[in-house]
């Protein structure tokens, strides 16, 4: 009988920088908006990143799931919840820009914001709030009442 073989694999992750915050607790969306408006550095297209946080409420990292184009850009669960889960995070927040400085929420960013949640049940990593950010402003779609 012929010997078969499969892959082995080791599953790693790799820390690509830093990113400067006033606190490890960002308290209210106001301050995690600033924060992101900070990392992203005023993009000309769409750009989603998750923060991952501990069972403190702590952030523990910041990846960037996706960049889009200039008016949308791909989110799936499977990529969300990838780093949140090899950084055991607890919970997370989801945040992108809309270039255009229109805060107000898609559709599709409601569509997004319901099926993250949603498999974040399932994971057991809380959807803790989507912000949408502006030049100047934000919308938080827990605060509209979308989560």
């Amino acid at each position: 009988m012929e010997q078969l073989f499969i892959p082995v694999y080791r599953v790693a992750l790799v820390r690509e920088g830093e990113q400067s915050v006033s606190s490890k607790r960002l308290t209210t969306p106001e301050e995690v908006a600033a924060m992101v408006r900070q990392y992203l550095h005023d993009p000309d297209r769409e750009v989603v990143v998750a923060l991952m946080l501990s069972t403190k409420q702590e952030i523990i990292g910041i990846n960037t799931v996706s960049i889009g184009i200039l008016d949308q850009s791909l989110v799936h669960p499977r990529e969300v919840f990838k780093p949140a889960l090899l950084m055991n995070a607890a919970a997370i927040i989801l945040a992108h820009n809309h270039p255009s400085a229109d805060t107000t929420p898609s559709v599709e960013d409601r569509t997004v914001s319901l099926r993250i949640a949603e498999a974040g049940k399932v994971l057991g990593v809380e959807l803790l709030d989507h912000l949408i950010i502006g030049p100047k402003s934000f919308t938080s779609l827990r605060a509209a009442g979308v989560l």
